[in-house]
């Protein structure tokens, strides 16, 4: 009985492991995205985007005011999708 429940340990210790990986794996992406977009575009990028036009305004400037804000409302529903579906592979939802 000790090597069934030994194996059953094992086994849930492996799914966790598995979901915590996939859980950062979604998070690094997202939080990536979100750097490129408000540091990058809005900052760095800023110059080469000056020439392009978005409500009257130049489209560095855009993202630096309103474009990271809505890449980032875009992001937390991305992950509550994300996750809600990772949590059905994994057998853990509400």
């Amino acid at each position: 009985m000790t090597d069934h429940t030994s194996q059953n340990a094992q086994s849930a210790e492996k799914s966790d492991q598995g979901y915590w990986a996939a859980n950062v794996r979604i998070i690094l992406i997202s939080l990536v995205i979100w750097a490129v977009v408000s540091f990058g575009f809005g900052i760095i990028l800023r110059p080469l985007l000056s020439g392009i036009t978005v409500g009257g305004t130049d489209l560095g400037f855009w993202f630096a005011q309103q474009g990271s804000i809505l890449v980032f409302l875009g992001l937390i529903f991305f992950y509550a999708w994300r996750m809600n579906k990772l949590d059905k592979e994994f057998g853990v939802e509400e």
